[in-house]
């Protein structure tokens, strides 16, 4: 009785110390993500799996056995995905001033934007980046050489082909980017100054930047009547610089042209189909927005920048000349929402046809001076339903915002800076069906991380960047509208930002986890 006693002290004791040793043995984590749903970025099926992360990276994933984690959080019920990455971004300025935190992207699950869109932004992109990371951010910047900054800075907004030397200055300009870590360039060719560029000028700096291995994204010159002939200017760049080209939110405006976002997406397929590396991207609405001169005047109208355009509009004469211009353009666009107008607020939110209504004017008459105010934004609602839901379809075609990072400022801008992310995959793909969730999530995450060459992130994988979103799949929706566009979107739970925690149990936290996330030297190397 006395030796059974002392074997189960003994047995005891090993037990004890076999589970220390396994306790002491057991992998140390930082954070263990428990019993959720994985959707990886790759589009493949969804999964059940744990997800571990130790400092700045994903460690374990799916069936991580024995860890001891410092922090454990339950995900039963929700999806673990890749953090969103926003191909397309306007947050050049912003996001090192008053709008760092960049809170309403963090609420829609991005992680990741892209800066320097649309030919626009920071074009010294070494001090872009020295900023960010001595001042701290709230989301990862990724940033693209902007062909019209190039360009200004060059040649100013004149409205003429490029000497032998300044276009040599362009290129080096370009070069530079590529070298401070800028993942590409972008062009904005509805855009003063970049619309005055011969598509000789852009596949000549398109070349220096394709030999470090980076992307061409445009802001095409068209997106409505020569749609399909702007596309083709794409594929010849793509071709003539030998690199991939991107088409930034593509689209088909203007009612007239509803319907050839088939013929458009069937054009790019079949150049896929040849070799060439062509994607696009998409926010997932029916309206548009940029400057109302943009909107409203034809590139050939805005020489020398919107200001000038703005002073030259004070003479009557010139006013007279583009009334029948600006009456023209009101009336294919359909309705327009004023956005922001400095010298009469209470404009601000309504459409133009109102406005017109309200004063016992001409909607021309409205449309004349708006144009007074040369930062007067607007909202054009141009776009078909049908037309947007097909595009997202298209496997090759990415989730962007073409927003910027926003506070409530008084005034109404679109709303896909609140709302792009969670609108596509919790209206789009989980509630309306139109896409598979799997692919709703890849064309946020894995699809614009390959797109612009981004190895480190955009997948649910070991020795990856820990930016991860759970959120819930029942509340996950956008919240932001045309008349309330400050509305966070719900539904995110969790939100790691190379490793840290930005969003807990729902709530922002008072942290800018973010960093600027320079083009590495091995990434240039191999020319992905």
């Amino acid at each position: 009785m006395h030796s059974t006693r002392i074997l189960l002290v003994l047995l005891m004791l090993i037990a004890c110390h076999a589970r220390l040793v396994a306790a002491a043995e057991a992998p140390k984590v930082d954070l263990l993500l428990t019993g959720g749903t994985i959707v990886d970025g790759s589009g493949g099926e969804p999964y059940a799996g744990n997800v571990a992360v130790r400092e700045d990276r994903i460690v374990a994933v799916g069936d991580v056995g024995d860890v001891a984690a410092e922090r454990t959080i339950d995900c039963k019920g929700l999806v673990i995905c890749p953090g969103f990455i926003d191909l397309h971004n306007h947050s050049d300025h912003g996001i090192t001033a008053d709008t760092r935190d960049a809170r309403c992207y963090l609420t829609q699950g991005c992680t990741t934007i892209v800066t320097g869109n649309c030919g626009g932004g920071r074009h010294d992109v070494g001090k872009f980046y020295d900023e960010l990371a001595a001042d701290g951010v709230g989301i990862n910047i990724a940033q693209l050489v902007p062909h019209g900054s190039i360009r200004d800075k060059v040649m100013g907004k004149v409205r003429r082909a490029p000497t032998e030397k300044e276009l040599e200055q362009m290129q080096q300009l370009a070069d530079e980017g590529m070298q401070e870590g800028a993942w590409g360039m972008s062009t904005g060719l509805q855009y003063v100054p970049g619309a005055y560029a011969d598509t000789d000028e852009l596949v000549a700096i398109a070349t220096m930047v394709s030999k470090h291995g980076g992307i061409y994204a445009s802001h095409m010159r068209d997106e409505s009547d020569e749609l399909m002939e702007s596309i083709e200017e794409v594929l010849q760049i793509a071709r003539r610089a030998n690199m991939p080209c991107h088409i930034s939110h593509l689209k088909s405006s203007k009612p007239r042209n509803w319907g050839k976002i088939r013929a458009a997406t069937q054009v790019v397929a079949q150049a896929r189909q040849s070799g060439l590396r062509i994607t696009a991207d998409q926010y997932p609405y029916t309206a548009s927005s940029t400057s109302i001169m943009a909107m409203l005047l034809p590139d050939e109208e805005r020489e020398g920048g919107e200001e000038a355009t703005s002073e030259r509009l004070q003479n009557p004469d010139e006013l007279a000349r583009v009334r029948p211009i600006v009456a023209k353009s009101i009336d294919e666009r359909g309705q327009l929402m004023i956005a922001s107008f400095v010298k009469n607020p209470a404009w601000v939110g309504k459409l133009i046809g109102d406005v017109a209504k309200a004063e016992g004017k001409e909607q021309v008459e409205i449309g004349l001076e708006l144009l007074t105010d040369a930062k007067a934004q607007g909202v054009n609602f141009g776009m078909d339903e049908a037309d947007v839901r097909y595009a997202m379809t298209m496997p090759w075609v990415a989730t962007a915002s073409d927003g910027s990072s926003k506070i409530d400022d008084g005034t109404r801008p679109h709303p896909r800076s609140y709302g792009t992310f969670p609108r596509k995959i919790g209206r789009y793909a989980i509630k309306d069906k139109v896409l598979p969730l799997p692919a709703a999530i890849r064309s946020a995450s894995g699809l614009p991380a390959d797109i612009i060459g981004m190895k480190d992130r955009g997948y649910v994988r070991e020795n990856l960047a820990a930016d991860l979103v759970v959120f819930d799949p029942n509340t996950f929706e956008d919240r932001a509208t045309y008349e309330k566009p400050f509305e966070n979107s719900t539904g995110v739970r969790w939100l790691l930002l190379n490793g840290k925690v930005a969003i807990a149990d729902g709530e922002p936290q008072a942290v800018l986890a973010g960093r600027p996330l320079r083009r590495n030297a091995e990434d240039v190397a191999a020319g992905q």
